[in-house]
């Protein structure tokens, strides 16, 4: 057997986009998965336990990409699924025409795979309108959890 068989096309660290959680132990202004999206929790509300012996926890969250509100109820000693949530701040160097944004880090690094925000509606036109044709300096912050990155947020810099 010669090496050439064993060839690796890609690699990572082996990182799970999700991790495992009692639900007793998520908090207000955290994150949880529910029916497969990731969601900031807006609010717990907890039953008391039953004649079964669990309580239940009901989660009202919203989906953190689309605005959606979403409900789930769980019992409070069985385990649901956390979404790795991470924020990076980007400056916008070019809008593309078919709003694809070409962003750029502290350290020089570029990033062309991400869009203009669909959600909420306006928020696409304001960063336009806020980068004028590269007359303004604006950044950004990207949001990605569960291979989904999206801009959440805008400044334009003084």
């Amino acid at each position: 057997m010669s090496d050439s068989e064993y060839v690796i096309e890609s690699s990572d660290a082996g990182a799970s986009a999700t991790i495992p959680m009692e639900a007793g132990q998520i908090k207000k202004g955290g994150f949880m998965m529910i029916k497969g999206k990731p969601c900031k929790v807006l609010s717990i509300s907890v039953s008391k336990t039953g004649k079964h012996g669990h309580a239940k926890c009901n989660f009202l969250a919203v989906d953190i990409f689309t605005g959606k509100k979403l409900e789930d109820m769980v019992p409070s000693s069985h385990g649901t699924t956390v979404p790795v949530v991470t924020r990076t701040d980007w400056e916008i160097i070019d809008i593309g025409e078919d709003d694809e944004l070409t962003l750029m880090d502290e350290a020089g690094n570029q990033k062309t795979d991400i869009n203009l925000p669909g959600v909420p509606e306006n928020m696409a036109q304001e960063i336009r309108d806020a980068w004028a044709d590269g007359e303004n300096q604006v950044s950004c912050t990207v949001q990605a959890a569960v291979g989904i990155e999206q801009v959440i947020s805008f400044k334009k810099e003084a």
